[in-house]
């Protein structure tokens, strides 16, 4: 397999276990962010995902050097 490959199937597979592991140990607070979530307009919610994003590719971009 590819190198780049790997990492990206690495990253997915961590990814979801993060989401499992807050969805196992966080259940009713889960709930309340997700209805939280729900309420907020589309801008909101984009411009966040965009920070989150940006947030992570300077992460790899830091940590792979």
């Amino acid at each position: 397999m590819p190198v780049g490959i790997g990492d990206l199937l690495t990253g997915l597979a961590l990814v979801l276990v993060i989401e499992g592991a807050l969805m196992a140990l966080f259940p009713e607070r889960l709930k309340r962010v997700t209805a939280a979530l729900l309420k907020q307009p589309p801008h909101v919610m984009r411009i966040g995902g965009l920070v989150a994003a940006a947030a992570g590719v300077g992460l790899v971009w830091v940590i792979r050097g």
